[in-house]
Order: C-alpha cells, then structure tokens, then sequence
C-alpha cells in the first residue's frame, strides 16, 4: 500500500513560492525523476505527471491576485479545480476563506495539499472530479493552469459556466496554454513570473487573471 504522505516528502524539499512568499510548499526539483518515481510507487506506467511537485505559474499568479485582493475570498466559500499542490486553496485559505475545497484526482496530489496546508497553517478539505457538476455551494471558483487538454478544458468551462450562472465568482490563472478559451474570458491582471526552465519554454512567463465575460 503506496504512503502517499511519505512519499511526496520524501521527494520533495520545502520551498518559498517566488511570487508569493508567504507560503512554503514540498516542491519538486526534477519533474521527469518524480513522474518515475510515482509510476513505480503504485506499479503501473500510466500515472499522470507529478502536477502536483511544481508551483505553476498560473497557480502563483493566481494566489498572488488573491492575496493581494483578499475580499475576493474573505468570509466566502471557496472551490479550487485541479488544485496540484493546492496553492491557490492554500491562499484563499490563508486569504480568510470560510472554507477551501480542493478538486483533485491524482492520490499524490491529495497528500501534497494536506501537507502543504498543515504546513502554511491552514484548512483544505480534498474532493474528487467535479467538472460535471455547477460548483456546489461555492461562492467562489478558482481554476489555474488546467487548460492543457481539449477535453479537459471544455468540463472546466462548462463548470464554470454553470457556477457563474448561479451566481459564484469565476477566475482563472494561465500562461495562455492551448485550450485557454479566451473568447469568453477578459483580463483582470497580470504578472511576470519565474519558473522552472525544464518545465516551460522561457525562464519567466506571463500570468494573466481572468474571469468569465
């Protein structure tokens, strides 16, 4: 039986996010050593990447925005859609959020939002796919660099969709990857990042903040 909790710490070391220093996180340093890793943790050679290692650009930018804009969240209840290391939920948290619930998959990235949590002193409470559904009770939405699959990024939108027409706040965080459906998005912000060379094709990326037309 795969320690999940084990296992991220043990390959991972406790970093400062660049854009946002108020919260450390286990990080990865190797992203394609992980991947392995995982794969051979749970015996099999189809487990997804190690999203979850990596503080991704749109993810800082997004908890940035949040912590730098706090009543978004304060006193709300907060859903976060392929939270990885749950940086953005950690934020919110952090931010005053009455609750934070992170939408996962990967068992790994469970662990790391836990562990993450713990460590910043805060509370995420962890769910599984719920791109079929309008977001629930949340108040408000979070996405940020979940727009890389075709498939995946029209569950997300529909979600969205659903969540901004019941009422919720909707915003985004992305470096402008394929499936981005900036048609019906506008821009709120946006800042310059650095970020793991290996991982992206430059050294600094652009984040924007966006929310639904």
């Amino acid at each position: 039986m795969v320690d999940y909790p084990a296992f991220v710490k043990a390959s991972t070391r406790l970093m400062t996010v660049p854009l946002v220093p108020e919260i450390r996180l286990y990080l990865g340093d190797d992203a394609i050593g992980i991947w392995e890793l995982t794969e051979h943790e749970v015996g099999r050679s189809d487990q997804q990447p190690p999203f979850w290692a990596f503080a991704w650009a749109g993810g800082q930018a997004l908890a940035r925005y949040i912590l730098d804009h706090r009543e978004v969240v304060a006193g709300r209840t907060v859903l976060d859609l392929g939270s990885g290391s749950g940086l953005t939920a950690i934020a919110a948290a952090v931010a005053g959020a009455a609750t934070v619930l992170a939408s996962e998959l990967d068992p790994f990235a469970i662990a790391a939002i836990g562990l993450n949590a713990r460590l910043n002193g805060v509370r995420v409470s962890t769910t599984g796919d719920v791109l079929d559904e309008d977001g629930g009770d949340a108040d408000v939405v979070l996405a940020a660099d979940i727009w890389y699959e075709k498939q995946l990024a029209a569950r997300v939108l529909g979600l969205l969709q659903r969540a901004r027409a019941r009422g919720a706040t909707v915003l985004a965080g992305d470096v402008g990857r394929a499936f981005l459906p900036a048609e019906v998005l506008r821009d709120l912000t946006a800042y310059e990042i650095p970020v793991v060379a290996d991982l992206e094709d430059a050294a600094v990326k652009r984040a924007r903040i966006l929310t639904l037309r």
